[in-house]
């Protein structure tokens, strides 16, 4: 069991959130065949209680930034299982979508590698769970003036699933 996705959770001791609320007018997921579509995750608290907000390089250093990733991947792993009842189905991570709210000057840290390292803490804890091959994603990170409600980060990402 530890071979598969749903074994390596059990395994890395990690418990998915609760699916997080919807806000507005969307689906959380969307299916067609057999890919999946997630609609931005904001960086809730693993409880889904409260927002992690800030700016990254204003109050929230690079560190908590990741960790705010890394919560919208699970947050959005949540959201994947109960559209697709396991992540066992999931053939592949295609891509991730990630937004980081930043403090003016952030992004320009080291040619961007700032930014783009925030956006390592989503696309680790996928590979973790998924392995290098079927979770490392192809992956676009960019710096926003603001996100919903203050969030730290949002995130969404696109889906293979197993014929």
């Amino acid at each position: 069991m530890p071979d598969t996705p749903e074994g390596r959770l059990q395994q890395l001791g990690i418990m998915l959130p609760e699916q997080l609320p919807v806000l507005a007018t969307y689906r959380l997921a969307r299916r067609h065949r057999d890919i999946v579509y997630l609609a931005g995750h904001v960086s809730a608290t693993l409880d889904g209680s409260d927002l992690i907000r800030g700016k990254a390089g204003a109050g929230l250093t690079l560190g908590q930034a990741q960790e705010a990733a890394r919560i919208c991947a699970l947050h959005m792993l949540s959201t994947l299982r109960a559209e697709i009842g396991s992540l066992d189905q999931v053939a592949q991570i295609l891509k991730v979508f990630g937004m980081v709210n930043v403090a003016p000057g952030f992004a320009d840290g080291a040619a961007g590698v700032h930014l783009a390292s925030v956006l390592d803490g989503c696309a680790n804890q996928l590979t973790e769970i998924f392995g290098n091959d079927a979770g490392t994603p192809a992956r676009v990170a960019v710096g926003m003036a603001e996100l919903p409600l203050g969030a730290a980060v949002e995130t969404e990402m696109t889906v293979a699933l197993h014929d």
